[in-house]
């Protein structure tokens, strides 16, 4: 029983720290966090980091359901995943691109976003932060290697809903922090001073996320 015990704490630490370095590398979730606490505020990006930690669930649950095995051997649909996963990263970098500098009464108005009001109409924080974790491949190659390679075929089913209500956790955690600290006043105002620049990096940011897919692709 001890001995059994032992190996799942391992197998626990294991899986948190591989999930944990994939969490805190830059990649289009971070890249999206950051734009929407620097464009939109302290809400819109905790509601971000729900809908990530959301798609994380959706990610374990088809792990647990098996289907991370079918799409293992099934390399035409997960093809196709990876081109609507690119096409979605492509079509964030190109709204991030098309901003335009404002002329305004103050320093930070006169480089704020022109299209944040519009941008915001019919804007749901939540569902961005979904479907870019949900359609990013490499999370789900990911947790394809996750659950058919750290996690033993003899963890209890209980253990592994755990293991993936930890990673959901996590990843909140993580990026609310990150939206917390991207939108104090005055990091953000600091930000904003090159406000339509640092929107334009992003853009070129989400926009080498989605070629990258490609390539990889060729």
């Amino acid at each position: 029983m001890n001995e059994m015990m032992s190996e799942l704490w391992w197998e626990f630490g294991s899986i948190a720290l591989a999930h944990g370095l994939a969490v805190a590398s830059p990649g289009p979730d971070f890249a999206l966090v950051l734009r929407q606490s620097l464009v939109h505020g302290r809400r819109e990006a905790l509601a971000t980091a729900w809908g990530i930690g959301c798609g994380i669930l959706v990610h374990v649950s088809y792990s647990l359901l098996g289907i991370a095995l079918i799409l293992r051997e099934s390399p035409a649909l997960f093809t196709v995943i990876k081109y609507v996963g690119a096409f979605y990263l492509a079509w964030l970098g190109w709204q991030a691109l098309r901003v335009r500098r404002t002329e305004g009464a103050g320093p930070v108005a006169k480089k704020s976003i022109q299209s944040a009001d519009s941008y915001r109409t019919g804007h749901n924080p939540w569902l961005r932060g979904f479907l870019t974790n949900l359609l990013n491949p490499k999370a789900t190659l990911f947790f394809l290697a996750l659950f058919t390679v750290l996690i033993g075929e003899d963890t209890p089913r209980w253990m592994q809903v755990g293991y993936g209500l930890w990673m959901a956790a996590t990843t909140v955690i993580w990026f609310t922090l990150v939206g917390m600290v991207f939108t104090r006043p005055g990091v953000r105002a600091a930000f904003l001073r090159m406000g339509v620049w640092i929107d334009r990096l992003l853009g070129i940011v989400f926009l080498g996320f989605a070629l990258s897919l490609l390539w990889a692709d060729l």
